[in-house]
């Protein structure tokens, strides 16, 4: 036989019959108080008044669900419950009291006070119970005896950002967290308290407040940040100074568990570099990939794999995986076929510079858009590989342009390099040469557009300094940095594949515009010593203290500094946000190809010298590498 009753838990029913007999005991203690003990009646009024006010309350009680909320989660929700709650039962109990006895020697204020005193009775030990769960009652349970000691932390941010995280993570009264202020980025409230907590300086004092709270006794271990993740104007001046003082910049997890101790991370590269939020086009986006068949030369690289996976969120009919490298191939086969099982995909093997093998594949394949991210890219080994960096990032270009051409595409997307602005470099040299080319390609009357996009380092990718960088600090140092002066470009891997679809998908529905090469806005500079500071005050360590950094000079190739425009180039907005355009030099198509066919020969013999003048004659801005400069102290 079915059972047609709710089952009700035994924590349910305790909360129940809790809230009725505290509705009883308001009743009386009300009553106790307008007569005195002395005084109280001695007949069946006294009965009726508590037995009355206890079952209006129960009907009143389960209108409002009191009995279903938690008290391990009980809120300011539930509170507005009991208040409406015990108003209704109020009002109720007096309507029904004046109907049956006109209210005859009941007290006019007792059920004001029964009132008062029912939410008191409802509401306190629930919160009792929260705080208890929580941590807020100290000492009680076994696990706060335990002798933890407490990191000492500054909190940084404004005002309502630290509010929020205090209040959201009950830093005042954590056991494992001990704030001793908060850093406010303006400085206007100094003097001022949040919950409790000071406001005592602004970032450009952290150093002088740190110090002094040292001099107390007070030795701080942490910073916690309290600005939004996409507040990084105010992060970076604050990684500077934490690095200097090396001390390590945290955040609260968002993702606490209710009822624990906050858990705090540390601060990202990404958060501290990452630029700020563009509005992206995702309608063009979109139908720049949605439905068609996409094919990703380099799918296996940091830049090519990053596309691949953006691109299978948006639904192409086909992904066609292009890579030299039979590992990195099968670990982004792998990864589509974990988080995109529905997306159609096929792996190819194949080496950009062989020229009738990519040919086969586009006539095979037939894509609709080319995502062209293969590369040699490593400045110092193509500076000493002069001959395998032409055939890949020149020729290997050319080939898959041609094979794109040949088989119908409707646009190829050519990923380039800030390093190709007046290149020093050899690897420099071939992107910019490659660039002109398919600049001729694309004013050339071909059917297929050519898109070229520019962007600068990009974190975490393959062979850039941020791995480096990491494996030096957990070896225990020294990280190694070329000059204290050089400053780079930087961007995630995320933001650049972002802007890279994001200018693609602009310079299609501007069929207009040709020829042009799109540059991604990189933001500002950051040195390279700033950046290994941080990082070794990110992994909780102190610069030149606990990791010492050493001045290797100028590799061959290396610009102290990498520009995103020639200053020749003219630019203009694109109408995409994040986005540029610059019209580079154009060069012609028939004598681009001419000499590009003659860097083939020479670079296939492996003549070295050969190669380099041919790249002299295509990229005639190419200068000569600086000679290593001496390396002054910072």
């Amino acid at each position: 036989m079915l059972n047609l009753l709710p089952t009700i838990s035994g924590k349910r029913a305790f909360a129940s019959a809790h809230d009725v007999v505290m509705a009883g005991a308001a009743m009386a203690l009300a009553v106790t108080a307008r007569y005195g003990l002395d005084d109280l009646p001695t007949d069946e009024r006294l009965l009726i008044w508590i037995g009355g006010f206890m079952a209006i309350s129960a009907v009143a009680f389960r209108i409002f669900g009191l009995g279903r909320g938690m008290w391990r989660f009980a809120s300011i929700t539930d509170l507005r419950a009991i208040v409406l709650a015990s108003t209704l039962a109020t009002i109720v109990f007096l309507v029904v009291m004046f109907t049956l006895t006109r209210l005859d020697g009941l007290p006019r204020t007792a059920p004001v006070i029964a009132w008062f005193v029912l939410i008191v009775l409802l509401g306190a030990p629930r919160l009792a119970y929260r705080a208890f769960k929580d941590g807020g009652i100290t000492g009680i349970r076994p696990r706060d005896l335990a002798d933890e000691p407490a990191q000492q932390v500054l909190i940084v941010g404004g005002a309502s950002d630290a509010d929020k995280v205090i209040r959201t993570y009950s830093l005042e009264r954590s056991r494992r967290l001990k704030v001793h202020g908060i850093i406010d980025h303006s400085g206007k409230k100094r003097g001022r308290d949040v919950r409790g907590v000071p406001i005592i300086g602004t970032i450009d004092e952290l150093e002088a407040i740190v110090a002094r709270l040292s001099r107390g006794g007070v030795t701080i271990n942490a910073l916690i940040l309290a600005s939004p993740r996409d507040d990084r104007n105010a992060i970076q001046p604050l990684a500077a100074s934490a690095a200097r003082l090396g001390l390590p910049l945290r955040r609260v997890k968002s993702e606490n568990l209710i009822g624990s101790e906050p858990d705090v991370e540390n601060v990202t590269l990404e958060d501290l570099l990452g630029r700020a939020p563009v509005k992206l086009e995702l309608d063009n986006i979109r139908a720049l990939i949605s439905d068609q068949v996409v094919l990703v030369t380099g799918a296996g690289g940091s830049i090519g794999s990053e596309i691949v996976r953006q691109a299978a969120a948006l639904g192409p009919e086909r992904l066609v995986l292009v890579d030299s490298s039979e590992f990195a191939l099968y670990e982004i086969n792998q990864c589509l076929g974990r988080d995109f099982a529905a997306v159609h995909k096929t792996a190819v093997i194949a080496d950009v510079r062989d020229e009738v093998r990519i040919r086969a594949i586009m006539l095979q394949e037939r894509p609709s858009i080319v995502f062209h991210a293969a590369a040699l890219k490593h400045v110092p080994l193509v500076e000493a590989n002069v001959c395998e960096g032409v055939l890949t990032n020149v020729i290997g270009t050319r080939n898959v342009s041609l094979a794109a051409v040949d088989a119908g595409v409707d646009a190829v997307v050519v990923v380039s390099t800030d390093k190709a602005i007046r290149p020093t470099s050899v690897m420099g040299a071939t992107k910019r040469a490659a660039e002109a080319y398919c600049q001729a390609l694309d004013v050339s009357g071909v059917r297929t557009r050519f898109i070229t996009v520019r962007f600068g380092n990009v974190l975490g990718s393959n062979g850039s300094v941020v791995p480096l960088f990491k494996r030096q600090i957990l070896a225990g140092g020294p990280v190694t940095v070329t000059h204290p002066e050089m400053k780079r470009y930087f961007m995630t891997i995320k933001e650049a594949t972002e802007l890279v679809l994001q200018a693609a998908a602009n310079a299609v529905a501007r069929n207009d515009e040709r020829g042009r090469i799109f540059v991604l806005d990189m933001g500002k500079p950051v040195r390279i010593v700033d950046l290994a500071r941080t990082m070794i005050a990110l992994a909780g360590l102190r610069p030149e203290i606990d990791v010492a950094i050493t001045f290797s000079g100028l590799r061959p190739g290396e610009k102290l500094f990498e520009e995103l425009f020639d200053k020749e180039e003219a630019t203009v907005p694109s109408g995409a946000d994040g986005v540029f355009m610059a019209s580079a030099r154009l060069g012609e198509l028939a004598t681009l190809s001419k000499l590009i066919e003659q860097l083939a020969r020479v670079a296939g013999s492996g003549d070295k010298a050969a190669a380099r003048g041919l790249l002299g004659e295509i990229v005639p801005e190419m200068m000569v590498a600086p000679e290593e400069l001496p390396i002054a102290c910072p």
